[in-house]
């Protein structure tokens, strides 16, 4: 009788070893690991896994995911949502399987949570490097993206992707729910250029009872990433009952604007999704309170998502110096861009706007 081979021993063998400089060895003797590739740090004995479920000590050695994609498909980059980086433009977005957290609103579960929840039943497709990027090149896309399953887990792989999407002239971006390590960020930094991080809630008991995370790793890797000189761009998706309070708001908006008034903020809207059904949609006139508060907190960049033209001019750029609209969106539509033919500057004052415009 044949044996059924599980989901989890076929990814067992879509692996490599990790990068160096992800991996520390705590014991040499005993193969004790620790791995860096998030905030968790995960101190590994022989055979055991990581929280991600996808990395995993083998003989002493750190094995992480290689050489497939559980999603992939092409994305507008406002959907991502990178509103300062090549707006209109397509991006071959790609993810594998796994995730370091374990949010219960997740609309990308079934692929997040594909080796945490029986429920999840997501497969995958082996696939190259060269092949993600002839796709890309195919389909004209201007980025590659590594998205819907957190990407710091199988970062070894992005970068390789990354290193042929560069001299294909693509840009190279991470979606991610920012529980990072400085050691990840130093790894990346020559081959990434844009980042978007999720800032769920400022309450570090959420991080740690719903999400499965801590809220100073997120914190410290939005500082991280900007001190690196990758360009970023923060979201908060804004749950009604969970992280939508007025303090709250004002609190992450604030933190944002002490790293730079010049990140933008992206809050979107929440529908009931996986296992939190019980909140209520979120309404355009929270997302609309929301953004006021973050232009009352100094920052030059807020929008709010997810509700296409039901938020007004939140959807839009703005000169931060005269108000001109420089671009205008409805949803991931463009209807007017100011920005590409000027090299990222105002037309109307010269204010020079922050982000990759051409």
């Amino acid at each position: 009788m044949s044996r059924t081979v599980t989901l989890q021993q076929r990814l067992d063998e879509m692996t490599a070893p990790a990068a160096e400089a992800l991996v520390e060895v705590l014991d040499a003797d005993e193969g004790k690991l620790r791995c860096l590739a998030c905030g968790h740090r995960c101190v590994l004995k022989d055979g055991r896994r990581g929280i991600c479920k996808v990395r995993f000590n083998q003989g002493g050695t750190l094995r992480v995911p290689r050489g497939y994609v559980g999603a992939l498909q092409v994305d507008p980059v406002e959907k991502k949502p990178f509103f300062h980086v090549l707006p209109g433009s397509n991006v071959l977005s790609f993810g594998m399987l796994g995730c370091d957290f374990r949010c219960s609103y997740c609309q990308n579960w079934d692929i997040s949570q594909t080796l945490r929840d029986e429920a999840a039943g997501r497969d995958f497709i082996p696939i190259s490097a060269d092949e993600l990027v002839e796709l890309g090149r195919r389909y004209r896309s201007r980025a590659v993206a590594s998205t819907y399953n957190e990407p710091l887990i199988t970062t070894e792989w992005a970068v390789e992707v990354f290193q042929k999407a560069r001299p294909a002239g693509m840009l190279t971006m991470y979606v991610s729910n920012g529980n990072g390590t400085r050691e990840v960020i130093e790894y990346l930094k020559p081959w990434i250029n844009a980042y978007k991080i999720d800032l769920k809630t400022m309450q570090d008991r959420h991080y740690r009872r719903e999400l499965g995370g801590v809220l100073q790793n997120v914190l410290d890797t939005i500082r991280w990433v900007y001190e690196a000189g990758i360009w970023l761009e923060v979201l908060t998706l804004v749950i009604p009952g969970f992280n939508d309070s007025n303090e709250e708001l004002l609190d992450a908006a604030r933190y944002i604007a002490s790293i730079s008034p010049d990140i933008p903020w992206h809050v979107t809207a929440f529908h009931p999704d996986y296992k939190m059904i019980d909140p209520p949609p979120t309404s355009a006139a929270t997302l609309i309170r929301a953004a006021e508060i973050g232009a009352e907190a100094g920052l030059h960049y807020v929008y709010a998502g997810n509700l296409p033209g039901r938020c007004g001019e939140w959807e839009d750029t703005r000169c931060p110096s005269c108000s001109t609209t420089l671009i205008a969106r409805t949803g991931y539509m463009i209807t007017l861009n100011r920005l590409s033919d000027t090299g990222g500057r105002c037309p109307e004052c010269g204010t020079a706007i922050p982000g990759i415009w051409q």
